[in-house]
């Protein structure tokens, strides 16, 4: 049986979240970010396909970065005429002190 229940801002918050968490390669670009954070594409590109051997175009790999900026886990500073990437641990924090907490063992 299904139940039709309302989704709230938060719940699309939570989903935009573990879509973009929930692979492999993003997983991948937000480790190098943690590496090493203010980062362009071609940096970025480069660091994850020869690190970790993930075949990509840069055209996917463009949709990666959309998907991690729209669940808030990226951010982008413009310098100059170059776009740098810069990793955003706010929605992992949250996570963790929200919807995970309620996980926690006393």
């Amino acid at each position: 049986m299904l139940h039709n229940v309302a989704m709230t801002t938060a719940d699309e918050t939570l989903n935009r979240l573990f879509r973009a968490l929930g692979d492999t390669t993003r997983r991948t670009i937000i480790a190098e970010l943690g590496k090493r954070d203010r980062q362009s594409l071609f940096e970025l590109f480069t660091r994850v396909v020869t690190n970790h051997g993930i075949g990509q175009t840069r055209q996917g790999f463009s949709r990666h970065l959309t998907a991690l900026e729209q669940a808030g886990l990226i951010e982008i500073e413009w310098q100059g005429t170059t776009k740098l990437h810069r990793l955003n641990t706010a929605p992992i924090a949250e996570l963790k002190s929200g919807w995970l907490k309620s996980f926690e063992e006393e």
